[in-house]
């Protein structure tokens, strides 16, 4: 082997390399060209074609796919589109496995057995045989038990009853179990047929041979499949809904109202999925009626997937904007707004109206399912059996939408709307009026969508966002506060009412209970009632869990009882309205933004700023004053000089603190917006004949999110001694910082290379190019273009030392190509002058 590599052979490879890279490049362009190209537009321009109408857009179809107009748009909406129809797919996947392994519904399941048994008892048992549990459940709440029975309490009893049942039947069932599995045989292997083998097929397709990655083009037939797909979804999911509720729409005259709601297209496309399940489960009649199995179950199943559809569409779209406009509707007088301005926004931007609207629904749901499972925590098992559990592992919304019933969902919907409505009036629109009769001039609260103040509203969102909301919600202080005090009111209205072994339970006399006889159970209180089970709670939980009602305790139920719960409701409802009052004035809200309004001023002065950077301002500085009254208080108990020690710590930790915070969040955004605006922000905005205007606060405000977005992408990327240092400040913590830790590894050398980037590039542009004697229009020039300048030496740089890296190694690859002959594994030994010396250390790095 020479000592350098011939000129012919690096050449050589070179070229190789070239060839080998130009042909990935072509065929990964022909992927890219593939799927982001050729099937989101062809999906766009079908989609078009349907819904144009006509039938001259379908013989010009091809040509119409071929078109170059509105290439970037047609391809973004096909995007869209393509997403669209592979959601729909995936999800139906999904809801056949849910189907699958949740079972089919109960009427879909009885029907197939009807035609296949002629005989009553035969049914009789197959409805046995098939249903199990989920039949006996189904039938227990028809025999409701005695009042004053313990419910489920003696299951023997039942089981026994069960059991003769069981013993006289048993013959018969076997004879018709052997029957109907005869006759069920051919209705199995149409059920359960599988025309490819998917395992094996799963194993041979990955991600990269599906996508074509692998440097093969067999994804060429995977794009014809998915143009199929989607042209398929497309017909059946959109177009034939669409103009089924059209029509319809037509016909009965509702095309003007329809238009009128600014989304015609999705109102008259679920029109027409409401109609197809109509339509569906009346052809699933007449088709069980004349005995088509095939048809029926086909039938059937279509009928779930529109349900199920519909269904998750009104839990996840309308549910939530209802509560969104109701919440807004509620709330006009607390901003000085009528239906009036609510109507002219929404006809100016109805898409982004409603969006609004129901993204605040899903964020007030979202709180009011957070607080229910707060109140599970305290309450006892079983009071909120009406409310669903989302935290019981049993709980499968999907498994619900699929078995229960169509009114029972319809019962269940309005039963929300009436509750939340109810909330939100009692909460929201009953406060206001009293602070606008009590308080005259306390409302409305200005919510101006812009800012006359020196202060940049992105400046104050940016701080709101990042510095005051993260220290409320990234802690468990907020949250122990609140179920403290719902603990404190449920205890105080259990013992008023006489509720408390309803609402919290009586463990000590369960578990006392549990050794005695049952005949002794109503020496128990005179007073008193033993309840168990409350049927309905008992068949609802049976129902939906194929069995009886999991997490349930007895209580003690009082006389009148009926009566204490009504009483329980009514103070409950005055106990939200007391609280909606104080939240929203005396001493929270008010002192909030009193205080937030007289901090604010400093900064601003006397311009109106946005209430709500008022009210967290203020709710900021609540949160801390409340704060440091809990830590005193339970510092109380320890001592004087405790108290003092603390204290002493607290303010060194405090201090501490407050001089990371200034160096971190203070000097080092604003050194970074600084310089992003001198390199980025200022070369684009601002021609060269005009002076460029910086704004201190902005420049923070942006560098802040910099400054986060950089820290987030450093801990994500590979190690190096910015990530060790900001992993270690992360494991410190607040109550173990290191002051001198953080200056001097990870403030100075930052805050050093920022100055550097902003001050060097000013001398060199303000004294040394004014040294050479260049004329002023070239002085302006080089003041305005070095930052962006020395960013592209710097990028410039960076690739070219990355593209030596890279001909180090293909240097290498070259010569271990042509004059490498193997590879040996040999022992490491440590040379003898340094082995005495060396043994030890080793060992205790190890250790």
């Amino acid at each position: 082997m020479p000592s350098r590599l011939p000129i012919q052979d690096i050449f050589a490879g070179l070229v190789t390399s070239i060839g080998t890279a130009i042909r990935y490049w072509f065929h990964y362009t022909l992927v890219a060209f593939a799927w982001l190209g050729v099937v989101p537009l062809t999906a766009c321009r079908i989609y078009k074609c349907l819904f144009t109408g006509s039938v001259s857009s379908l013989l010009t179809l091809p040509l119409d796919i071929l078109s170059t107009e509105n290439l970037l748009a047609d391809c973004l909406q096909g995007c869209f589109v393509v997403t669209c129809t592979l959601c729909a797919f995936i999800s139906l996947v999904w809801l056949r496995e849910q189907i699958v392994h949740g079972g089919a519904p109960q009427w879909l399941e009885q029907n197939q057995q009807q035609p296949l048994n002629g005989v009553g008892q035969q049914n009789e048992a197959q409805a046995v045989v098939n249903g199990g549990v989920e039949n006996a459940v189904l039938d227990q709440p028809a025999n409701p038990a005695p009042e004053n029975v313990v419910v489920g309490e003696n299951p023997e009893i039942q089981e026994e009853q069960v059991d003769e049942e069981e013993e006289d039947n048993e013959d018969e069932e076997d004879a018709v179990v052997e029957d109907a599995a005869d006759a069920n045989n051919g209705a199995q292997d149409d059920m359960n047929w599988n025309a490819l083998e998917w395992d094996r097929a799963a194993e041979e397709l990955t991600w990269e041979r599906m996508l074509g990655l692998d440097g093969s083009l067999v994804f060429l037939e995977h794009v014809f499949w998915v143009v199929s797909l989607n042209t398929l979804f497309i017909l059946v999911f959109a177009f034939c809904p669409y103009h089924i509720g059209h029509f319809s729409i037509v016909g009965l005259g509702f095309e003007e109202y329809v238009q009128a709601s600014h989304f015609e297209g999705l109102i008259t496309t679920i029109v027409g999925y409401v109609l197809l399940a109509v339509t569906l489960i009346v052809c699933h009649g007449l088709a069980a009626l004349v005995k088509f199995q095939r048809s029926r179950r086909l039938l059937g199943v279509c009928y779930i997937v529109v349900k199920v559809s519909l269904l998750v569409v009104v839990e996840i779209g309308v549910f939530p904007l209802i509560c969104g406009w109701w919440l807004d509707i509620c709330s006009l007088e607390m901003f000085d707004a009528t239906l009036k301005d609510r109507e002219l926004s929404f006809q100016s931007a109805p898409g982004t109206t409603m969006f609004l609207h129901w993204l605040v629904g899903m964020v007030y749901v979202f709180y009011f399912a957070s607080f229910i499972l707060l109140l599970r925590e305290v309450l006892r098992p079983g009071v909120l059996w009406f409310l669903r559990n989302l935290n019981d592992p049993d709980f499968n919304p999907v498994q619900e939408m699929i078995h229960l019933p169509i009114y029972r969902h319809l019962r269940r919907f309005i039963l929300s709307v009436i509750v939340f409505g109810s909330i939100v009036l009692l909460m929201l629109w009953l406060p206001i009026r009293i602070i606008k009769y009590l308080l005259p001039n306390f409302l409305p609260y200005n919510v101006m969508l812009y800012s006359d103040a020196p202060v940049s509203e992105l400046s104050l969102e940016l701080l709101l966002l990042q510095v005051v909301l993260p220290a409320l919600l990234e802690q468990g202080h907020t949250r122990q506060w609140l179920k403290g005090l719902v603990r404190a009111w449920t205890v105080t209205a259990g013992y008023l009412l006489d509720l408390h072994s309803y609402l919290l339970g009586d463990q000590e006399e369960n578990e006392n209970n549990a050794n005695q006889q049952p005949n002794n159970q109503h020496a128990r209180n005179n007073n008193a009632i033993p309840v168990v089970g409350e049927g309905l709670h008992a068949a609802h939980q049976a129902i939906l869990q194929q069995g009886g009602p999991v997490g349930f305790q007895p209580y003690r139920r009082p006389l009148k009882f009926p009566l204490r719960i009504f009483l329980l409701i009514v103070f409950m409802c005055i106990t939200l309205l007391i609280a909606s009052l104080i939240c929203l004035t005396l001493p929270v809200f008010v002192f909030s933004v009193f205080a937030g309004r007289w901090l604010m001023s400093f900064w601003t002065g006397t311009a109106k700023i946005h209430e709500l950077y008022t009210a967290a301002c203020g709710l900021y500085v609540c949160w801390l004053t409340i704060r440091a009254v809990t830590v005193l208080v339970a510092w109380m108990p320890q001592g004087r000089r405790v108290i003092f020690q603390k204290v002493k710590e607290w303010s060194l930790m405090i201090m501490k603190t407050l001089i990371v915070a200034i160096l971190l969040a203070g000097v080092v955004p604003l050194l970074l917006g600084l310089l992003f605006e001198l390199v980025i922000v200022a070369p684009l905005r601002v021609p060269l004949d005009q002076t460029p205007l910086f704004y201190p606060w902005q420049d923070w405000a942006l560098g802040v999110l910099h400054a986060k977005i950089i820290a987030a992408i450093t801990l994500m990327g590979p190690q190096w001694w910015l990530k060790t240092v900001i992993e270690q400040v992360y494991a410190n913590g607040i109550r173990n910082i290191d002051l001198h830790f953080i200056i001097r590894k990870l403030a100075a050398p930052v805050i050093s290379v920022l100055l550097l980037s902003l001050c060097v590039p000013y001398i060199i542009a303000s004294g040394v190019v004014p040294l050479l004697g260049v004329t002023a229009e070239m002085q302006n020039l080089v003041q305005r273009r070095i930052y962006p300048f020395l960013l592209m030496v710097v990028v410039l740089m960076g690739i070219l030392s990355f593209q030596v890296r890279q001909f180090k190694r293909l240097y290498e690859h070259i010569k271990n190509d042509k004059y490498l002959v193997g590879q040996r594994l040999v022992n490491y030994e440590r040379k003898s002058g340094k082995q005495g010396t060396s043994t030890t250390p080793p060992q205790s790095s190890q250790e």
